[in-house]
């Protein structure tokens, strides 16, 4: 455990993201009365992302004031917070103490690490226009100004934001393919089996899916304009979103004596080893005591539970509790809900209500030992959170089953009740 002071003078916070915030405010929450820094490589204040592959692409009018989590008055003044906002960190000296940013040094007693992950882009796409990821508020207009314009939309990689955006261009009434590389996509997310059923989706609304082959190149004359596949096949297209996963954003740590391994290597109170340096978010290599086994995190909870705990272990090293959590993530494609929680890494996965080809309301369950691992819904909003609870408490897997046909035969019941 890190001999901090709880007495440090000066936090700084680096990713002025949601969970660069939430340490920020958690902080203040704590009675923390020192200055804090926050530091973002965007120029916006901290906003929230997950609408920007959702809803945000349907709508017309400009970002508004819902879209960011505190307006810039909450901050210098209520927070009391320092914003060093438009440029990225570029270097850290845990010697010293002091994080640069460009060619300034700012001096830090405690710091949480919450730069989140960078997307990884298809090599000799950079001089393309229309070829972009969607990480950002500025990524999600240029997205939707395609979208305005009618664009031929090519999804690279049919993950859960990829997919968002296809399903947008289908409401739209725009063409939309979706190329992925191995042969059943979401595999690392929800397991092969899961990931097929869920797949079917784009093909039931008109997306075209094609699994199996990756990208070759684009082409076009200063604009992208086809998409030229491994196996010869040419799409044309106006705009290329590009989802094949994402890196953290550590690129600024090296050589700075925080270990790095798929992002910032923590412990289970999120502290990196290097005195008064915690790590949070996307970034955050750390092991989850619930589910006893390491993971990085990259959703919406995650992040904005453990900016909150990295904030408070920080500040109170010697009483700092490990964080733990059964992750959650969820994702809208077309008039469907996906939710899954726990972990996909599972000894088997079994349908217990519903028919995926049958589409409306199906669910499944994810056993690992004896115990409930993991649960995926589809338009189960009523009972993710029911499996949530119960793999956080280790409940068995006989258990998970009894409630399973409990819920399945209540709501039978009331279908009959109805009819």
């Amino acid at each position: 455990m890190s001999p901090e002071s709880t007495a440090a003078r000066r936090l700084v916070v680096v990713g002025a993201s949601l969970a660069g915030l939430r340490a920020v405010e958690a902080a203040r929450k704590a009675g923390f009365e020192g200055p804090i820094t926050l530091i973002g490589a965007e120029e916006h204040l901290p906003y929230d992302r997950p609408p920007l592959s959702k809803s945000f692409l349907d709508a017309a009018d400009e970002p508004s004031s819902g879209t960011f989590f505190r307006d810039e008055a909450t901050l210098v003044e209520e927070l009391g917070v320092e914003l060093v906002l438009g440029n990225p960190a570029t270097g850290l000296d845990t010697d010293a103490r002091t994080v640069a940013v460009g060619e300034q040094r700012i001096p830090y007693d405690l710091l949480v690490i919450a730069t989140g992950s960078v997307p990884r882009m298809i090599p000799g796409s950079e001089h393309l226009a229309g070829v972009m990821a969607l990480r950002t508020l500025d990524d999600a207009l240029e997205v939707r100004r395609h979208l305005d314009a009618g664009a031929r939309t090519v999804v690279v990689g049919a993950g859960f934001i990829g997919s968002e955006v296809a399903a947008t261009a289908r409401k739209r009434g725009l063409p939309a393919t979706i190329v992925e590389a191995l042969p059943t996509p979401l595999v690392r997310a929800t397991g092969e089996r899961m990931g097929a059923a869920i797949a079917s989706l784009h093909e039931r609304n008109g997306t075209t899916l094609l699994c199996g082959t990756g990208v070759d190149r684009l082409e076009g004359e200063g604009a992208v304009e086809r998409v030229v596949l491994a196996d010869g096949r040419v799409i044309d297209a106006d705009l290329v979103v590009v989802g094949i996963g994402v890196r953290p954003a550590t690129d600024w740590l090296e050589g700075s004596g925080v270990t790095l391994d798929n992002g910032v290597v923590c412990d289970e109170t999120l502290w990196t080893g290097v005195p008064g340096v915690y790590a949070a978010g996307d970034v955050a290599n750390w092991f989850n005591p619930v589910l006893a086994e390491r993971q990085r995190m990259e959703n919406w909870t995650a992040a904005a539970e453990q900016g909150a705990a990295a904030a408070r272990n920080a500040l109170d090293p010697e009483n700092a509790t490990p964080y733990g959590t059964v992750p959650y993530f969820w994702s809208d494609w077309y008039d469907v809900r996906i939710q899954f929680v726990g972990s996909p890494d599972a000894d088997e996965v079994r349908l217990v209500e519903g028919d995926p080809a049958e589409g409306g309301r199906w669910i499944a369950l994810y056993r690992r030992g004896e115990r409930l691992i993991g649960a995926l819904t589809v338009n189960g909003q009523t009972d993710i959170m029911k499996y949530r609870v119960q793999i956080g408490r280790g409940g068995s897997w006989d258990d998970a089953l009894a409630f399973a046909a409990q819920r399945r035969e209540k709501r039978a019941g009331a279908a009959l009740a109805e009819a």
